[in-house]
């Protein structure tokens, strides 16, 4: 019954092709239910990659399957290359057969759509271009049944008709809740789910807020948070049944219902600069955060009630700023920022015990698939990487065009058997298939 329920939950975003797959599964007997739950819950959908790390719960795991192991010396076939994506730091989000990605076009910030070949499908402002700290876009575009949601750095909330571009809403977050940002902008990128989009104008009317999906109206506005919106995206938790929305501020790392917007825990969690930036990571009652420039990673435990969570460790040179983290085999994978000299670490995940690191990736972006990892550093160096109980190995490199450092910050993405790397206002597939 509660599988049942997940796959109704599940349908609302699903396309046809995705619920029909979840009927077969249904069909083939309730045996197998509890592992293909427990699967759904660890990966995204093998075929669309509708928003940042591929679904609310933020896994950033594909569920591909018959890719490459490794890729020849200049790198896996390019597939075909879009030029004029804009500038900025968004990657990319997939569905319903369409490429969605955002861009800065001289003094206006544009989302852009894409086919599967790579040809425009539609351009629509999202409002005005971020010129200010690190000139771009931040935030990848959110696909949610039929529409596109994308907050600007400024404060622009839209949402677009997937098929056309046709702007359905938008709400400035700054005139209804007085949003505030650092200095480099809002940054989020948004989570849709049961009718509402999730998001953090860090406003005195509304620190995290809840709009209708289909109206762009207040559900609710919490300002019970201390502290102002920070860069980091959020993410959806399953903790021992109470749903969570899970973020970091300025200063703090905060839980909310999302259905209600009550606060149900804090932690202080104050960085050395204001670089809380990195994702929460969620697993088996744990949750690790982390920001850039020597503040470190932490571990927390959430309590049972999901009223409070506690400090299981901390590791000061484990500062990845907005790199992205990938948790395999019990193994906690990331790019440290400053402490200690950049370098990628593989720790013990609940102990934070350094397993291995390496001194010649630098910072990089990250995702996974089939157990391996990809990386794309911020020089434009793309690199894959096996995992072994040791830690990891370096498998085979390629590279893209030499570009200014921090060009090359957006994730990658692996969808349908291909990988997409954005930088610039340039955007790179490649067919990463195995033979078959």
């Amino acid at each position: 019954m509660v599988f049942c329920m997940q796959v109704v939950r599940s349908c609302k975003t699903m396309n046809a092709k995705n619920i029909f797959r979840w009927a077969i599964l249904l069909v083939l007997g309730i045996g197998t239910l509890g592992v293909w739950a427990i699967a759904r819950d660890q990966v995204a959908d093998v075929v669309d990659w509708p928003t940042h790390h591929g679904g609310p719960e933020r896994k950033n795991l594909s569920a591909e399957t018959g890719l490459l192991s490794s890729w020849p010396e200049a790198g896996p076939p390019l597939v075909w290359q879009a030029d004029q994506c804009g500038t900025g730091f968004s990657g990319v989000s997939i569905a319903d057969g369409r490429i969605f990605t955002a861009g800065n076009f001289g003094a206006t910030e544009m989302v852009t759509a894409l086919d599967l070949d790579g040809r425009l499908l539609w351009r629509q402002p999202s409002g005005t271009a971020w010129r200010q700290s690190s000139p771009g876009s931040r935030s990848t575009p959110t696909y949610h049944a039929g529409s596109v949601y994308m907050v600007n750095p400024q404060g622009l909330l839209t949402a677009f008709d997937a098929a056309t571009g046709q702007v359905r809403w938008n709400v400035d977050l700054v005139e209804r809740f007085e949003a505030r940002w650092g200095v480099w902008g809002l940054s989020e990128n948004l989570i849709v789910e049961d009718g509402r989009v999730l998001c953090m104008p860090g406003g005195f009317k509304g620190r995290v807020v809840a709009l209708d999906a289909e109206s762009g109206d207040t559900l609710w506005a919490n300002t019970e948070i201390d502290y102002t919106a920070a860069y980091c995206s959020p993410t959806m938790v399953n903790h021992r049944g109470t749903r969570q929305w899970i973020s970091m501020t300025q200063r703090s790392v905060v839980s909310l219902d999302p259905e209600t917007g009550e606060l149900l825990w804090t932690v202080p969690f104050p960085p050395r600069t204001p670089q809380n930036a990195l994702t929460p990571l969620y697993h088996e009652d744990h949750l690790f955060v982390a920001a850039g420039h020597s503040t470190g990673g932490t571990l927390l435990k959430i309590a049972d009630d999901s009223r409070s969570a506690s400090v299981v460790w901390h590791r000061r040179e484990l500062d990845n700023c907005h790199s992205g983290s990938i948790l395999l085999d019990g193994k906690l994978f990331g790019a440290a920022c400053r402490n200690g000299g950049r370098h990628f670490y593989c720790v013990d995940f609940l102990t934070g015990q350094p397993l291995q690191e390496d001194r010649t990736l630098g910072k990089v972006g990250l995702t996974s698939a089939e157990g391996m990892i990809y990386a794309l550093g911020y020089r434009g160096v793309m690199s894959l990487l096996s995992v072994s109980e040791r830690g990891f190995e370096i498998v085979s490199q390629f590279e893209l065009p030499r570009q200014p450092p921090n060009t090359y910050l957006a994730h990658p993405v692996i969808c349908d058997g291909r990988l997409y790397l954005r930088g610039d206002d340039r955007l790179w597939v490649f067919d990463i298939r195995a033979a078959e």
